[in-house]
């Protein structure tokens, strides 16, 4: 008998990230299945995160659903995104979305750019150790 556990979410959207994403795609004049994240490897910090729609699926992404909206993760991006929750904010100078990442250890000055470790044994395990 094989007994599956659950696995943490990779990530979360608050209502304010949803309710964006929702609202462009409404307006979007192509297709969209949902919206693709991921990390990338630039900036003075080391990583940049990613983000665009896609209209399918890739064959190796990690599909989940939070508060109406598909989010698609790189499947390479998965241990650098773990436990994230992505936010949008809004200010007098700027309109954002935000990632709250627990695996972010740094950031540089202008924003643009993270650096990230990716989510070790025990996240994986839901604290049980390896």
């Amino acid at each position: 008998m094989t007994v599956q556990r659950s696995r943490p979410p990779v990530m979360s959207l608050t209502d304010a990230a949803a309710a964006r994403v929702r609202s462009i795609i409404e307006r979007s004049e192509t297709p969209v299945f949902g919206l693709r994240v991921g990390v990338k490897n630039g900036g003075c910090a080391g990583m940049e995160y990613t983000m665009e729609f896609a209209e399918e699926p890739g064959r190796f992404d990690e599909i989940l659903e939070d508060k109406g909206v598909k989010v698609l993760i790189d499947p390479k991006a998965i241990l650098y995104l773990l436990g994230t929750e992505m936010d949008f904010k809004t200010d007098k100078m700027s309109a954002q979305f935000v990632f709250n990442n627990p695996n972010q250890t740094s950031a540089c000055g202008c924003g643009e750019s993270v650096a990230i470790t990716p989510a070790t044994c025990e996240v994986l395990d839901g604290g049980a150790g390896a």
